[in-house]
């Protein structure tokens, strides 16, 4: 039994920490929010130093790069904790985030492995999630086992940032995807097409994409909402990859109108679920997709 440190017990630590003990780890835990700490089987501490002091692994699961900056970085941060040899860093922050604190932590012995996670809320309750490793060789093979608990590892590179690089590429993709298709979709509605009938049509056809084959399905066309993503943080994920392009000098210009479109999401939405920005685009349009539990389809079993 190995004792391993977790902080960031949200929507998507919670459910990973959980498979980590259900694998037979002792945790030791914090979040700023210390029912949700409290929730697990584990020793809540108060602070990420105090994590730092009880586990040479430390995992981190946190929503934002301001947030991970002040957990490494901070006053009460990892990187001043006296046992902690290997961070973990499920977190979605963008590359110079992550080299930043890649090198932070290496200036006090400390190896930082860059690990983003895709798949949302039921993968990681499944431990399906897809894990887009990056880091040294030997930290990335000490991480590996604790990894395989909560989805299936990919490494893609020997270098804290290049993890990053693949998840904001896959986040840039997926919100695309809903962008178009919840634009397809009131489109079609205006025109007096069916949601459902639409749904069939375009999954099997060329059209099909994560969001008609999951999103559509289970969040959309019976109008609950509930993926469990927020608008907000898609929104931070299409930015990094357009700032990671920009540091490449690379055109964007898809990439620049989705980033439009989820920036005009979030300021209507706000930490309200992705899934409604099928709402911003009906208004105005006289239509409603899926208005009646009846247009909703059940998602294909794959993907519950």
């Amino acid at each position: 039994m190995t004792t391993l440190g977790f902080i960031g017990i949200g929507n998507m630590g919670a459910p990973m920490a959980t498979r980590l003990i259900d694998a037979g780890h002792e945790l030791v835990i914090f979040d700023t929010n210390s029912e949700r700490a409290t929730s697990l089987r584990g020793k809540v501490v108060g602070s990420p130093k105090d994590v730092a002091d009880a586990a040479e692994i430390v995992l981190l699961s946190l929503p934002v790069p301001d947030a991970v900056r002040a957990v490494i970085a901070g006053p009460e941060g990892v990187v001043h904790g006296s046992k902690v040899k290997i961070v973990v860093d499920l977190s979605t922050t963008g590359r110079d985030t992550i080299v930043a604190m890649a090198q932070t932590l290496a200036a006090r012995g400390v190896t930082l492995v860059d690990a983003p996670v895709s798949g949302g809320i039921t993968g990681a309750e499944k431990g399906t999630l897809a894990i887009m490793v990056a880091g040294p060789a030997a930290a990335c093979d000490v991480a590996r086992p604790f990894l395989e608990s909560i989805g299936r590892v990919y490494v893609v590179g020997d270098a804290a940032g290049q993890g990053q690089v693949m998840k904001v590429l896959n986040n840039l993709l997926s919100a695309t995807a809903m962008a178009a298709t919840a634009e397809a979709m009131v489109v079609g509605a205006k025109a007096g097409l069916d949601a459902r009938t639409m749904i069939d049509v375009l999954n099997a056809s060329s059209g099909r994409n994560t969001a008609t084959t999951d999103k559509f399905p289970r969040s959309v066309l019976d109008r609950s909402f509930d993926f469990g993503f927020r608008t907000v943080l898609l929104h931070k994920d299409v930015k990094l990859c357009r700032e990671l392009a920009e540091s490449l000098g690379m055109p964007f210009g898809v990439g620049r109108a989705v980033e439009a479109a989820w920036a005009h999401a979030a300021a209507e939405l706000g930490d309200q679920d992705f899934t409604r920005i099928v709402e911003v685009l009906e208004r105005g349009t006289g239509v409603v997709v899926g208005k009646s539990p009846e247009a909703a389809i059940a998602a294909p079993a794959a993907a519950k």
